[in-house]
């Protein structure tokens, strides 16, 4: 099924949608522990799955034959991710090909970052160097249309110099055909609704899912949000820092933390949550099982 048909069904009943995001493993070893993650997810009905396409434009990865897999061994929705980093159009076109040939319904277009190490974007000399182009590649291709979603960033892309120029860059993705967004991980809800409320004012009417991390790690959740430029309140932070060496603490808070901030984004009429999980979904579906039972969004 698309993904706009499951957030269009969610909503004429008055439901979230629920989405994981995992990232392909290097392993074969890594591949069997990331199907026991999703088999475990199964009692809980999420919507739909989403395999990354690898960090960095690495396309080595096993991101289509999980995908086909995932296809092949469950009923769940699965949507691809790709990026122009480090690829032709050519490459572009054929990948999506294969998507389409693989009956793969749904992508997530994305621009890329760049290599590790590396501090600017810079697109293949025969590729593309932005997402909106990249979707509007995959809208002119033959074939069945597949359900394009795209990346948003409720405080702003780290590359953007003000939040208008953030938002006419997101325009255009959704101009060009983006049909969702997904939200960069944010920690204050305050960030998330004060975006939407831009975006719709900028005429950007697609549903936006928001993107959450449950804190598992606290040195890995520094690195990330360093990276994105997310921000985080100064009463976690301080919480992180006082179970920095106590891993079990720190997961028993991005549980609670989490848990609180997505039944207050349910609460207010965010469309659904998508969890970043990093492969691990243990903390992710305790607070997806909480969620279940609380149904913050019937009021």
């Amino acid at each position: 099924m698309k993904i706009t048909e499951l957030l269009a069904h969610a909503a004429e009943r008055g439901e979230p949608v629920f989405s994981f995001e995992f990232f392909p493993p290097k392993t074969d070893a890594g591949v069997e522990s990331l199907f026991e993650s999703i088999r475990a997810l199964r009692p809980l009905a999420p919507s739909f799955v989403s395999v990354t396409w690898g960090a960095g434009g690495n396309v080595g990865g096993r991101s289509q034959e999980i995908l086909a897999r995932i296809a092949r061994e469950s009923e769940l929705t699965a949507m691809a991710h790709l990026t122009c980093a480090g690829v032709s159009v050519d490459e572009l076109r054929a990948t999506l090909s294969s998507f389409r040939a693989a009956n793969i319904k749904n992508v997530l277009l994305l621009r890329g970052d760049p290599p590790r190490g590396v501090r600017e974007f810079t697109p293949h000399a025969h590729g593309l160097a932005h997402a909106s182009d990249l979707i509007q590649l995959a809208r002119e291709g033959d074939g069945a249309p597949l359900c394009i979603g795209g990346a948003c960033y409720p405080e702003g892309h780290i590359e953007s110099k003000d939040p208008l120029d953030d938002l006419r860059h997101l325009k255009a993705k959704v101009d060009a055909g983006a049909q969702f967004l997904i939200t960069q991980l944010f920690f204050d809800n305050r960030c998330y609704f004060d975006f939407v409320g831009r975006a719709r004012a900028a005429g950007i009417t697609v549903p936006i899912l928001p993107g959450i991390m449950p804190i598992t790690n606290v040195d890995q959740v520094e690195r990330f949000t360093a990276l994105c430029g997310a921000s985080v309140p100064p009463k976690l932070a301080a919480a992180m820092r006082v179970r920095r060496s106590d891993p079990e603490a720190a997961l028993q808070l991005g549980v609670a933390w989490a848990t609180l901030q997505c039944a207050d984004l349910l609460r207010r009429g965010a469309p659904g949550i998508h969890f970043y999980t990093l492969n691990r979904s243990p903390s992710s579906r305790a607070i997806l099982a909480a969620l279940r039972a609380m149904e913050p969004w019937r009021g």
